[in-house]
Parts: structure tokens; sequence; C-alpha cells
């Protein structure tokens, strides 16, 4: 790394840690600022809060109202260099927490660890996305890429209003930072994620009396557990296929000859080729009982972030730009799907930019304090490096 950079890494490092108190304060405000996925009114006071923050910055923004939640806030700034390319900031609002959880689960800080629903998952990474964006201003940093800003607020509940735009977004950029939380206590980027399918079988039999004509009668219930059998040899560990049955119900009492049963199966695969060949075997799935109806529906609707060669040339510059911090990083694999599974089908892709912590969903959630001025700097020299042409 050139002289240049290290001197632009050790001025930003300074700056953060001179505002490391604003930092844990706007965070602090955010998290007391309850977010559910399901409360459209609170969703939109927190991304109001976002939005006066991004304002402040120089930025241009738009609230785009979502029909079921709180939508989306898309920002990008006034004044952008002719011509320049683009890249995406992407991250989530919303949170697993009900309202009042703050009453059972406060915002506590001790022994260098802050607790609160949603500051790991991932109100801390929309805090590193506003403090990036704040030193690159305050130290007038030329950034030759335009940062452009979607966060969404239906992230948690499977971003089914924002994924549009965020596919629009990701088609005109040539990179997108994801600030998820990191993997693990090490912190590790997240440079894979499997792909998310979800499945419905639903099996229509016949009603009889369980001790009268039980011969004249089809088992829905029957038909359904040799299904389940079939469904459960699809998995493939060793290709990190699973083909889980999570949910199953039938029948309406116990001397009825079952006429309906329906299951829900979550797949997740590593590959899109796995996620196709999945999807074909289920939906191939036959009855074994005479007199069966089966409907299956249902796919793969998150498809997996894989580590292409983009993805990984975004890795290894993630990984370059940390030793200018004494930050040293590993990559890891996501069992869990997030948005940034979506914007990889289009652009180079880094998820996991966030601040180490753990705990997400659970009630023990917390980051390290001081690993959120260490990872706003890592974002903040990526956010000033040149683009990939070959995207």
């Amino acid at each position: 790394m050139s002289t240049s950079k290290q001197h632009t890494a050790k001025a930003i490092k300074t700056y953060l840690e001179e505002n490391g108190h604003k930092m844990l304060n706007f965070l602090k405000d955010m998290v007391a600022i309850e977010s559910p996925s399901n409360n459209k009114k609170a969703l939109h006071n927190i991304i109001k809060f976002l939005e006066d923050k991004f304002r402040s910055l120089g930025f241009y923004t738009i609230h785009v109202k979502g029909e079921k939640g709180g939508g989306y806030l898309y920002a990008r700034p006034l004044n952008r260099k002719k011509n320049s390319p683009f890249q995406l900031l992407l991250g989530h609002c919303d949170t697993v927490w009900d309202l009042n959880t703050l009453d059972t689960m406060p915002i506590s800080q001790s022994k260098g660890k802050l607790n609160g629903p949603g500051v790991y998952d991932m109100k801390a990474g929309l805090t590193e996305i506003i403090f990036a964006l704040s030193a690159i201003k305050t130290l007038k940093l030329d950034i030759p890429v335009t940062p452009i800003v979607l966060i969404n607020s239906d992230e948690e509940v499977g971003s089914h209003e924002s994924t549009l735009a965020i596919k629009r977004l990701s088609k005109i950029v040539k990179r997108a930072f994801v600030l998820e939380p990191p993997l693990g206590i090490e912190g590790k980027l997240k440079t894979e994620r499997k792909g998310i399918g979800r499945f419905t079988i639903a099996i229509k039999g016949k009603a009889t009396h369980a001790g009268l004509d039980p011969e004249k009668g089809v088992n829905a219930i029957v038909e359904l557990a040799y299904q389940v059998q079939q469904l459960h040899a699809m998995n493939d560990f060793d290709k990190g296929i699973t083909v889980n049955i999570g949910l199953i119900e039938g029948g309406t009492s116990a001397n009825v000859v079952a006429a309906a049963s329906n299951a829900v199966i979550d797949v997740r695969v590593y590959s899109q080729k796995d996620g196709d060949y999945i999807t074909e075997k289920i939906h191939q799935l036959e009855p074994m009982l005479d007199g069966v109806e089966l409907v299956i529906e249902g796919g793969i609707g998150r498809q997996p972030m894989e580590k292409t060669p983009r993805n990984q040339q975004l890795w290894k510059l993630a990984k370059a730009n940390a030793k200018l911090i004494g930050l040293s990083l590993d990559e890891a694999t996501a069992g869990g799907g997030s948005d940034g599974n979506t914007t990889s089908l289009y652009t180079a892709t880094l998820d996991g930019l966030g601040t180490t912590g753990d705990g997400a969903h659970a009630a023990r959630e917390f980051i390290y304090v001081d690993k959120l001025i260490e990872r706003t700097a890592l974002l903040t020299l990526l956010l000033l490096e040149k683009s990939n042409e070959n995207k």
C-alpha cells in the first residue's frame, strides 16, 4: 500500500476516534427507537431519524412508503462528480424485537460491550454508514465512486416490498457493501451465503369414519408420512443441500380418516445449480396412495450469494485495506440469507461489514464498542477505492 493510503487511513481512524462518543450516542439513540418489522408507525419514525441525518450530510433522500411495512429510504449525494460510477451501501432498520422490548432488555454498556435490541442486527451497521460518509465529507477525501444508500424496513421478514428496488440499484452500481453483522466474535466477513427456498405440500385424501368403514377412506396423513421420508432423503450435507420439514399438520379428529394434510419445507443450497436441482426434485414427487391429490408449490426465493470472481476480488480489497488499520480479516460462509444474496446476482458484493458482536435475535445481543470505530474505518477506506470496471 502507498504512503498516501497509509496517511489517509490514519486520518480516518483519528477522526473516528475523536468522534467515537458521537457514534456511540447516535447508535444508542437509534436503538432507543424501537422498530419491529410489523409496525409501520415505528418504522416511519426510524426512517425519519435516518433521513434527517443523511440530509445533514448533503444527501438527497426519498422515503418510499410500503403497503404493509415502513418502506425504504433511498439517499444519494446532492453533488456528484460528472460521469462517476455508483456504489451501493445497503442495510435494514427493522428488527425482530416487539415494541416495549426495552422494558425487559434495556440499552446497557459495560465491560466493552453495548447491549440492546437491534444493536448488532443491524443498527451498528447503519451507524457505520453515517459516520463513514461523515468522515469522507469532513476530511474532504476524494471519492471516485458515488455512494448511494438504500435502507429497507422489511429485511427481517423477507424484503418482499424492497427487493425490486434493490435489484434495480444493483444493476447500475459497480459494487455493493452490505452492513449486516459479521459472522461470529471473530468478525468474519460473509463472502458466501446459502440460498433459501420455501416449499409447501398439500395433500388431499378422502375422509371416512375410522371405525365403521376405514377401507373407504384415503388417509392424507399416511401419504404425508411417506412424502416426509422422500424429502428427508434429499438432504446432502456434503454438498450443503439441506431439506428441513419444519411444519406439518393434518386431520380433524382421531376417529376420522384424514382428508387433508400439509407440510412446509425449508431448503438451503450453496449454488444456483443445486437450487435448480432440488427444486425440480421436490416438484417431481409422486403420490404413493391411490386416490390422493398432491399439490406442490414454492421454489428458491433468495438465490445463493456465491463466491464469484468479482465477489472474491472485493473481499481481497477489503483484506488489503484492513491491514492499513491493523485489522486481520477472515472470510466465512453464512447459512442464512440477506439482501446481499440479491445484489450478488448483479454486482460485486461484500457482506457482513457491520460491527463485531454476537447474539442476533437473542436477548444477549451486543456489539464490542471498540470494534465500531474499527469497522467504520474499514468501510470508509473501501468507499474510497476506485471501481472495478469489469463488473
